[in-house]
């Protein structure tokens, strides 16, 4: 007789974590069109959600955010997919470290969160290009967010990549998504391609099934381009508007189902050059008090903002270019350092009045470190070190090229040419039809002459022997992410003209400062030309010990004028202490080495730099200080037009 097999322990378990666990099958979420309300595995249920963008807040920090919502009062968190930031080059993907999406969606589970997803494919969010990849504008005739062929073949490519990874997250599948908005605003979009649109929906259904709730979301006045016949229309807007009016125009597009405002505004962003944006806790926690009393769903935009680190600031063109600065603290609950605010108390007040929350305190603010003042060193001009910056060496061209033209999507790229005949008397250097995008750098023979900025007015003018170098650094500032939408090409989109010459005969110099930086710093130029009083692009860093745990911080650069700035090799984000509102940079604890190791700081001031070349950490921010009220288009404080809604 064969001897019986043992009987395995994972098969014993196995029937009983089957009843255990809750069934996939049963799980749902649908809109319960009788009853104007969602049903969530059978139950009514409404959301109260918040916004936070995962890539802007260092991943090690992503589950303190989410407990604070869920502690809040929130059951379930919103966020944007930015496809620019996983798919860096065309077939090149990166899901890994602070891009590891998957591992947000699992600390969010753990945080007792529903997920509302938004994967574009464009998100606006303020981030660089709507979250579109540059790499699109290497076509330059192509037509974003629309049914161009070669715009809707690098969507089909990228969301048959993204959606069958998201598919096993799906609520009915056993994970946290609820529902998923497709595109983002399109009604505020001048194309007003339906064809473009029902592409979307088709593709989505088709790669997540047809159980997932989709949606759309849009600002009252673009519901009718925005909205899509079998996608559930949500709506957008802030506490200063009409809301009985703008759900009621919601009700001509969605007549029944529960009334939903997908973006309730907490605050609002900054531009560089304009105050700093607030909102009142009495307006907010009115409108969301009203909000809740009508039974509606609502998503708190932002819940906790974060920081555009790096390049990722988006920016918008509303009569003027107008990039977005560096901190997206956005007047949000949580503050840009992850601290409850007194609107988070509020909120969490009248949310408490509509459904439980969570016992407990939120967990105090996190500890704080002032540090300084610290004096920099100079370590060279950005010219000194061209050979480590562009190791690869000049691309040559008659007339200059754009940075989507030689491969850079993001920083700066220097353009180089040589004056053919001797200029003795001041001549205006300029460039037409608005032809510098966005902010140049201009140096003759290595000596700093001045600036030219999109759509500003500047009288620069230089004078120069024959042969002559004339040195334009360009900084991207950031690619429009709302507004006119259209491709924005970075660069000098048109030759420069010395007085009545076209300048031609260019080198390209694509500069990849953040590998200087991490790699290559601290190194001796290979010449050296410091002045004694330098101004122009140059790079000055220290270190500095912590001695103890150290704590979060906020850098302070009194007296410099606009740049970057990089802590222990890591990007922090944009400077621009001379125009302002912002003039600290939030510093993480994480990124510090503590108890007496030594961290390095880098910058790259781009302009002048102060007599004492000191920057100091402080224990608060400081998000509110314009120094130039020339730059400052203000927006009405009254009431805020339904056109400016935008995410």
């Amino acid at each position: 007789m064969a001897p019986k097999k043992p009987l395995c322990l994972p098969s014993l378990l196995l029937p009983l974590l089957t009843l255990l666990l809750p069934q996939a099958d049963t799980r749902s979420f649908v809109v319960d069109r009788d009853h104007n309300r969602f049903l969530l595995d059978g139950a009514p249920f409404r959301y109260v959600s918040g916004s936070l963008h995962y890539f802007r807040v260092p991943r090690v920090l992503w589950a303190d955010r989410l407990f604070k919502m869920r502690m809040s009062g929130l059951n379930v968190v919103q966020f944007y997919v930015p496809w620019n930031y996983h798919e860096p080059e065309p077939g090149v993907y990166n899901f890994n470290g602070s891009r590891d999406l998957f591992a947000f969606l699992q600390e969010a589970t753990l945080a007792n969160l529903l997920v509302i997803l938004r994967p574009g494919p464009y998100i606006c969010a303020e981030w660089e290009m709507g979250g579109l990849p540059a790499w699109l504008l290497r076509k330059p005739k192509i037509h974003l967010r629309t049914s161009d062929p070669d715009f809707l073949a690098a969507v089909d490519s990228w969301f048959k990549v993204l959606l069958p990874r998201i598919y096993p997250w799906l609520y009915h599948n056993g994970g946290n998504i609820i529902s998923i908005q497709v595109e983002n605003e399109y009604g505020s979009y001048r194309a007003c391609d339906v064809s473009y649109m029902r592409h979307l929906a088709g593709l989505f259904r088709s790669l997540l099934g047809d159980k997932i709730l989709l949606f759309t979301t849009d600002g009252p006045e673009g519901l009718k381009c925005g909205s899509l016949q079998g996608l559930y229309t949500t709506v957008d807007f802030g506490p200063a508007d009409n809301m009985t009016k703008i759900f009621g125009l919601l009700r001509k597009y969605e007549p029944r189902g529960p009334l939903v405002n997908s973006e309730y505004y907490t605050g609002w962003l900054d531009y560089w050059g304009q105050n700093h944006s607030t909102r009142s806790i009495p307006a907010v926690t009115k409108g969301l008090e009203k909000m809740l009393k009508l039974g509606a769903s609502v998503n708190m935009y932002m819940f906790h903002g974060g920081t555009n680190f790096g390049y990722w600031n988006g920016a918008d063109e509303k009569g003027r270019f107008l990039p977005i600065t560096t901190s997206y603290d956005y007047d949000a609950p949580i503050s840009e350092a992850g601290d409850p605010t007194p609107k988070l108390f509020a909120i969490r007040n009248v949310i408490s009045k509509f459904q439980e929350v969570p016992l407990g305190p939120l967990p105090p603010p996190s500890p704080k470190m002032m540090l300084g003042p610290l004096t920099l060193h100079l370590d060279g001009n950005l010219l000194d070190f061209l050979d480590f910056l562009c190791p690869q060496g000049p691309i040559h061209s008659v007339l200059p090229m754009t940075f989507e033209a030689v491969n850079q999507v993001h920083g700066y790229m220097l353009y180089r040419t040589y004056l053919t005949h001797t200029v003795s008397e001041p001549t205006q250097l300029w460039v037409p039809n608005n032809g510098v995008h966005d902010r140049a750098y201009v140096m003759v023979d290595g000596v700093f002459q001045g600036v030219l900025e999109r759509n500003m007015e500047h009288n620069l003018f230089l004078m120069g022997k024959i042969g002559a170098t004339l040195d334009v650094l360009l900084e991207n500032m950031g690619r429009l992410s709302f507004g006119s939408n259209s491709s924005d090409f970075k660069g000098l989109l048109q030759p420069p003209i010395l007085g009545q010459t076209v300048l031609t005969q260019w080198l390209m110099f694509p500069l990849k400062v953040d590998n200087l930086v991490k790699e290559w710093f601290p190194i001796q130029p290979l010449k050296s030309s410091h002045p004694q009083t330098p101004s122009g692009p140059t790079f000055y860093s220290t270190t500095f010990p912590i001695l103890n745990s150290g704590g979060d911080t906020f850098l302070f650069l009194p007296g410099w004028t606009k740049g970057q700035v990089w802590i222990n090799g890591f990007n922090l984000g944009r400077y621009w202490t001379k125009r302002g509102p912002q003039q600290t940079l939030y510093v993480p604890r994480p990124l510090l080495f503590p108890r007496g190791a030594h961290n390095r700081i880098t910058l790259l001031e781009l302009e002048n730099v102060p007599p004492q070349p000191q920057i100091q950490f402080l224990d608060r921010p400081i998000l509110n200080s314009t120094k130039h009220r020339t730059y400052i288009y203000s927006l009405s404080s009254a009431s805020e037009p339904m056109e400016l809604s935008g995410h």
